[in-house]
Parts: C-alpha cells; structure tokens; sequence
C-alpha cells in the first residue's frame, strides 16, 4: 500500500551554514551523456512551448501557450547525481519478500536532510585496485579504510563517506561515454567501477556513518550490486551516487551537503551535490 504524501519530511531539516569556498560536484545532466542507469528509462528533455512557431522537418517548435520558453522532462529518480533512500532495495514489512523491513517505508521525502550533511571524509581508491575485468568491479576492501584513518584519524559518527575514485573521468557524450557505465554493465566488454562491498559497509555502519557517496556511476558493484546496497540501506544508510569533481576536496576538512528532489514515495532523487572547503587548505581551485 503506498502511503500518502506528506508536506514535510521527518526530521530537523535544518543545517547551520558552513565556512569555506563553495564546490560544486554534480554531473551534468544531458540527453547526450550517460546520466542513466543503462538499462533504465533514457532521459529526455524536449521543448514544450516555444516563444514564436518555428518550421523544422525533424522537430518544429510550437508557442501553444504564449511568447516564452518551457521544457518537460523523462527522468528516472536514479538520474545523474543522485541519493538512494533505503525503499530502493528494502522491501516494505510484511510484503513477504527477502530482506523486507521497517526501512522498506523510508522514501526519499522521508530522509532527514541533516543525514545528507557533514564533515567529509574523502577515501582515496589507486586505479589500479585488482579485480577488475570485463563487466567485473575490481572490490574496495576494509584494508583502504583501515590506510585513510592511520594518515587522517578516525571516522566519527555523522561523517560522510565518499570514494574517489576517478570514475567520472570517463563521463562524455556519446559513444566516447560508453565507458562510464554501458560498457560494463550491458555490453560487458569493458571493467567495471571501483565498488566496496559488505565488509567495508559494515565497517563503516558501525562508526555510526549513516551517508556514503562515490563519484562512480553506484555504490554497487557491476556485476553484483545488490548485496551491498541491501546492507547499506537496511540499516538507514543512504548512499549517493554518480559525484563529480571530487580531486577538488580534501581528504578531510571540507563540509558536504547534497540536496535532492523533495519526492513522494521516490526510492532516489536527483538534485545538487556540493561542499565547502576551507579556502587555507591549498586545494585545487573550484
């Protein structure tokens, strides 16, 4: 049974604003880049209403309503920088299916903004991690967490988790984008992203981060993404996916907050992904 909307989400929803210099780490969303899910619905943006009619043989351009412009969207929740709420893997209580729970109920309207806010923890994945192979994620182990708390100090309760990777490298329009996400996941002749699986997860539960992020295209691996989205999210983790731009951050220091779509019943939301970084931190600039 699919619950009602409501106008406001559980929660605070009130973040005291940061200090620092503001970076902005959201994919851009286009029909020519590969911002969905491969084998979800394309996105689409087309013109509705145009200022004046205009003649084209491929696409004419009509003002049904006025001299202005407006366009409508296709989007899948799932759609460029996005958050999935624990509904996105969690089957609802009482629905009989595995892994069912009361964490199946929270949609993306219900997740706290403040769980999408805080001090960063930015962990750094080498390119050449093993494993990896056509269609096949090379495995982000406990051992890399572990080597960023001996260099930068422990993982408190509250911290966001983000993995770089470098994946977002490979995000380009066309064919040229292959290689971000169809190519492993589809095709399967090219490797998969850098994923961590259940150990890491659960490791990173249990210092009490309740948000991970990773600049590849999920959370889950290529060729098996299921197990650790199920761990994450069942236990009120949110992860956000497809970030962009994160050698601009530090290892820590800097402040995230991603701000998704308020939608009812989503199981994910698109939105903006950004932090703040202390401007005496010598990072790149924005």
């Amino acid at each position: 049974m699919r619950t009602a909307a409501r106008a406001e989400p559980a929660g605070r929803q009130q973040i005291d604003a940061p200090r620092g210099r503001l970076v902005d780490l959201t994919l851009l969303v286009a029909e020519e880049l590969p911002c969905w899910w491969s084998t979800h619905m394309p996105y689409q943006h087309k013109t509705f209403n145009w200022f004046a009619d205009r003649a084209d043989p491929a696409a004419p351009l009509l003002s049904r309503t006025g001299p202005y412009q407006t366009r409508w969207m296709l989007i899948d929740e799932h759609t460029g920088t996005h958050v999935d709420a624990p509904a996105h893997f969690v089957p609802p209580p009482g629905s009989g299916l595995p892994h069912e729970g009361e964490q199946g109920t929270v949609t993306v309207d219900r997740v706290p903004l403040e769980q999408l806010a805080g001090p960063a923890a930015v962990i750094d994945v080498p390119e050449d991690l093993p494993g990896a192979g056509p269609g096949v994620s090379p495995t982000i182990e406990p051992g890399l967490l572990h080597e960023h708390e001996r260099d930068h100090g422990p993982i408190e309760a509250g911290t966001v988790v983000l993995f770089r990777t470098g994946w977002d490298r490979r995000y380009h329009p066309g064919a040229e984008g292959d290689g971000y996400c169809f190519d492993a996941l589809v095709a399967r002749t090219g490797p998969g992203w850098p994923a961590p699986e259940v150990p890491i997860m659960t490791e990173l539960l249990g210092r009490g981060v309740r948000c991970v992020g990773t600049d590849a295209p999920s959370m889950g691996s290529s060729h098996d993404g299921g197990p650790v989205h199920v761990a994450g999210l069942s236990r009120g983790a949110v992860f956000v996916e497809a970030l962009h731009h994160l050698e601009r951050l530090p290892s820590r220091g800097a402040y995230f907050l991603f701000a998704p779509l308020n939608i009812a019943r989503g199981t994910g939301a698109p939105g903006r992904a950004m932090a703040w970084v202390p401007t005496d931190d010598g990072s790149r600039p924005a």
